[in-house]
């Protein structure tokens, strides 16, 4: 074979590799083309998605809706007196009622400012105290005795000692509430502190860390968990303490409302008030969640 026949050959043989090469194999897609996910795979997405909510929202109010129907049948059917227990939908009315006059919003505008009040000087408070019981143990020593004597002593057995002292202004309401929700906070911290992991202490120690780089990088984030449980126990606290002492000489506030209604026999109105003061714990419970979130991240 002479050379030029050689190199034709060697070019025929390349260019047909070329071709072969180039040339998709069948059933395989080229390497630029992007698969388009078909119709109904989107379709199963997007009822996955809209299915989880639907379906985790119906879990979580299964029971509540239970229980409201419960509610409104038995005094219907005679299971209870409904004279005492009105149906749920004349509570609702009643509930509607108090709102459009606005006398709803004024009293739980009322009690909302004394609530938030003593449960915020509480907690600026609280939390320091028991950072600083927590980590210096004379200070523990020291104040142990007197905080145990008075964390056994309920907030309600004192309401009548806060009236005669401050009057029943709101000073007493706002200083019942604060002495209230201390403890949970403060006993929480406290716990918080002394639970921190001491490996995590002496590894900090080791590296020289001053005392507020210590709280702020090891005992601060150690402890959130543990004083956010405290400040919702104080937050549910909050809210029913003040109750309670709204019904001693208060002019204003859902307690007021509660007990006005039950002197004035206006059952459906009692329970109007009973039903606002459980959202606005629920809703105040939901709120101090989502800061947990925010500071524990």
């Amino acid at each position: 074979m002479s050379p030029a026949t050689d190199t034709v050959t060697a070019k025929t043989t390349t260019s047909g590799s070329t071709e072969l090469a180039s040339a998709p194999s069948p059933g395989v897609s080229p390497p630029h083309a992007r698969r388009v996910p078909g119709t109904p795979a989107r379709a199963r997405r997007v009822v996955r998605r809209l299915r989880d909510p639907l379906v985790s929202g119906a879990t979580r109010s299964a029971a509540i809706v239970a229980l409201l129907l419960l509610w409104e049948t038995a005094p219907r059917l005679g299971l209870v007196d409904r004279t005492f227990l009105p149906p749920f939908s004349e509570v609702a009315r009643a509930w509607w009622e108090l709102a459009a006059d606005g006398s709803l919003a004024d009293n739980a505008r009322a009690s909302l400012v004394r609530s938030f009040s003593g449960f915020g000087l509480a907690v600026a408070v609280a939390v320091p105290l028991g950072l600083l019981i927590g980590w210096y143990r004379p200070v523990a020593d020291f104040l142990g005795p007197l905080l145990e004597v008075f964390r056994n002593t309920a907030a309600l057995a004192l309401l009548p000692v806060f009236v005669l002292l401050l009057g029943i202004g709101e000073t007493s309401k706002i200083s019942i509430v604060l002495y209230a929700c201390t403890w949970p906070i403060l006993l929480n911290t406290i716990s918080a502190v002394r639970g921190v992991d001491p490996t995590l202490l002496k590894l900090a120690k080791s590296m020289d860390l001053s005392a507020p780089r210590l709280f702020q990088k090891v005992i601060l984030p150690s402890a959130v968990p543990v004083v956010f449980t405290g400040i919702r126990l104080a937050g549910a606290v909050s809210i029913l303490v003040l109750v309670a002492a709204e019904m001693i000489g208060a002019k204003a506030g859902l307690g007021y409302l509660i007990n006005a209604s039950q002197y004035n026999f206006a059952i459906p109105q009692m329970y109007a008030g009973i039903v606002t003061i459980s959202a606005i714990g629920v809703a105040f419970n939901q709120l101090l969640v989502a800061v947990e979130r925010r500071l524990s991240s």
